[in-house]
């Protein structure tokens, strides 16, 4: 790891030990709020600013619980908004609808290459427990089998849904 990543560790691990073996936010925050820390850094100390940040967050929150329910799965509720990592961090990023994303070639395949990195990342999380091992041997099957099949690249994706 590299220093400032040590040094975040050693400072999580005293909190950690000064709270009964537990990291909760409210104290890594109060721990924070030295300037003298490492974690120090890590946080927005302008309100202002902070304050537009945690309604970023709200509004991110507020999009992705919106639900909606698609012909070829009726009664299963699924995200009505999709974010797909290609057009997140910028200025004319945003949420899809997730009818549009399923209409579109490349907006689909990328919420595949999307999902799989997800899968992987689940993988990496909870590898350690064997009895998921089944699991990760169709998660295994499924990404094979997305692979396989051939993708077009080059293809831009359209400006925004049909109105």
């Amino acid at each position: 790891m590299k220093p400032e990543t040590d040094l975040i560790q050693k400072e999580l691990e005293a909190i950690r030990k000064a709270n009964h073996g537990m990291i909760s936010p409210e104290k890594v925050v109060e721990f924070a709020s030295n300037p003298d820390t490492e974690l120090h850094g890590k946080f927005t100390w302008d309100n202002g600013k902070a304050a537009h940040e945690y309604r970023l967050w709200q509004a991110r929150t507020l999009i992705r619980v919106q639900v909606a329910y698609l012909p070829q799965s009726p009664g299963v509720p699924v995200r009505a908004f999709v974010s797909l990592s290609t057009e997140r961090n910028s200025k004319t990023g945003g949420y899809r609808p997730i009818q549009f994303v399923l209409k579109t070639k490349p907006l689909r395949e990328q919420m595949m290459v999307d999902a799989i990195a997800e899968l992987e990342a689940i993988r990496r999380k909870y590898s350690t427990l064997k009895a998921l091992a089944p699991v990760f041997a169709a998660m295994d099957n499924v990404i094979a089998s997305a692979n396989a099949k051939p993708r077009v690249k080059g293809d831009a994706p359209p400006a925004s849904p049909p109105a």
